[in-house]
C-alpha cells in the first residue's frame, strides 16, 4: 500500500508500468479474497437432514417422528385440525396411517433458511393423493417439527 502511494502519488507517474502492474496485483487480491470468503461461507451453510421426516412419511411410521416433534405442533390432517403436543402428534398421524397406507412418496420441495425450513411432498395413501406441507425450525443438527399438514 505504502509502495503504491510512493510509486503512483503524482498524477504523472500514473499511468507508468510499476503503477500498472501493482493495481493489477491488487486487484486479483481482491478478486482471491473474495473467493475465499464466498467457498467459506458456502460450506459453513449446512442444509437440515429431513431424511427421518421423509422416510417416516413414506413408510407410514410415525412413532419415527416423536423425536423430532416440538412442544406444541399445530396439526393438520385431512379432517381434523388442532395444536397438539409431540405424544398426541404420533397419535393422530398413526391413525391417519393406520386408515391410509401410503403407496408412494416423492418429494416436492424443499427449502431451508438460516435457522428454519419447510418441505412439500405428495403423498398418495388409500388410493388417494395427499399434499404434504411440514414446516420446521433446526437446532444444531437437529430438524424440530413445528407443523404438519396433509390435505
Amino acid at each position: 500500500m505504502i509502495l503504491y502511494f510512493y510509486i503512483c502519488k503524482d498524477e504523472v507517474r500514473e499511468n507508468s508500468y510499476l503503477c500498472h502492474q501493482y493495481s493489477q496485483k491488487r486487484s486479483v487480491m481482491k478478486r482471491f479474497l473474495l473467493l475465499i470468503a464466498l467457498v467459506v461461507a458456502a460450506i459453513s451453510v449446512q442444509a437440515a437432514d429431513i431424511t427421518v421426516i421423509t422416510t417416516a412419511l413414506k413408510t407410514g411410521n410415525a412413532t419415527n417422528l416423536q423425536t423430532c416433534m416440538d412442544k406444541s405442533v399445530d396439526m393438520a390432517l385431512a379432517d381434523k385440525s388442532k395444536i397438539c403436543n409431540a405424544q398426541e402428534a404420533v397419535s393422530m398421524l398413526n391413525g391417519f396411517f393406520s386408515s391410509n397406507k401410503p403407496s408412494a412418496f416423492s418429494l416436492l420441495h424443499h427449502a431451508d433458511k438460516k435457522d428454519s425450513g419447510f418441505l412439500v411432498a405428495k403423498l398418495t395413501a388409500g388410493n388417494k393423493s395427499y399434499r404434504v406441507n411440514v414446516t420446521y425450525k433446526v437446532e444444531g443438527d437437529k430438524v424440530v417439527i413445528q407443523s404438519i399438514r396433509i390435505e
